[in-house]
């Protein structure tokens, strides 16, 4: 879940009477997201929870509910316009997302992504949860496809490369960065537009550094414990060379090796020092952060630290 302190607000029908929860979850999304009308065939009602989440330029709603439809008919995009990009990936259940061009049917993983100017209808037949990034369209024309979306489009099955980078936007999503939380927006248009260009089967846009780091980086820190991430590893995920990778890391001043290998001794580093190191061995913490043996770990460590793994656990 994203930091407390990145939600602008929030909001649930579980405290609301069944026959009012229509109206409040419709009434709170034209505030804090978009015009729609909702639907529930639920003998509870509809059982939902949102929070929004500013992440620089971007929005970020995490929605939660039972099954329920929502429609954002043509009358309601005119009484209450909004000119954004959805992108919505689903975390839980299925959805059928109807558009005046034909059908998708998404899955858990899937990502769909949408013109909010256009009509749409979203069903949900399950208990379901998604990730709803709001870009204003604007800054996705500028920042991902210069086209724009004329037809919504599924994303997440059409190659692996695809599916690696559908996975990496759920990890940036699931976590941003709460020191500097634009980055993460930032990393998001940078993980969409690599996904527009895979689709379009063009080159590659010119991606910032920034945006490109923050995903490899975070591909490296939820991997850190595999013995076997090596920058190849990285680079495949990224679908970058092995040497575009170096000059990603280069404009951070460092190597993706060393980034692994630093990255790895912090962590060891917070482990042996933290209220619960005299319950842990060193040869477990050399294990949890992948390095390949105890003797290796430990001359890491020295070298990085000045001390060794023992000391920093005895508090010397």
């Amino acid at each position: 879940m994203p930091a407390a302190d990145l939600m602008i607000s929030t909001a649930s029908t579980e405290d609301v009477a069944p026959r009012e929860r229509i109206g409040f979850w419709e009434d709170y999304n034209r505030r804090a997201l978009v015009g729609l009308s909702c639907t529930s065939y639920s003998e509870r009602g509809l059982v939902a929870r949102q929070a929004n989440y500013r992440l620089g330029d971007v929005r970020l709603a995490d929605i939660s509910g039972n099954a329920h439809a929502i429609e954002r008919t043509p009358q309601v995009a005119r009484s209450a316009p909004k000119d954004s990009v959805f992108l919505s990936l689903l975390v839980k259940g299925e959805a059928v997302f109807l558009h005046e061009h034909g059908c998708l049917a998404a899955t858990a993983g899937d990502l769909v992504v949408y013109d909010t100017r256009r009509p749409y209808l979203f069903g949900f037949s399950s208990a379901m949860r998604q990730f709803l990034v709001d870009v204003p369209r604007e800054l996705f024309v500028r920042e991902c496809m210069a086209g724009g979306v004329p037809a919504p489009m599924l994303f997440g099955r059409g190659t692996a490369r695809e599916g690696e980078l559908v996975v990496a936007l759920r990890s940036l999503l699931e976590a941003p960065r709460p020191d500097d939380p634009a980055l993460t927006g930032g990393a998001v248009l940078g993980v969409l537009r690599m996904l527009a260009d895979g689709r379009s089967g063009g080159r590659p846009a010119p991606a910032a550094h920034r945006s490109r780091l923050i995903i490899a980086g975070d591909y490296i820190e939820r991997h850190l414990h595999d013995a076997s991430l090596a920058p190849a590893e990285v680079a495949r995920v990224m679908g970058v060379s092995v040497r575009h990778l170096g000059r990603i890391f280069e404009a951070a001043g460092t190597t993706p090796s060393r980034h692994i290998l630093e990255r790895r001794l912090q962590r060891a580093h917070e482990d042996l020092t933290g209220g619960g190191a005299a319950r842990t061995t060193i040869a477990d913490v050399a294990h949890r952060w992948g390095f390949s043996s105890q003797a290796h770990f430990a001359r890491r460590f020295r070298a990085r630290f000045g001390i060794t793994p023992s000391e920093a656990r005895a508090g010397r």
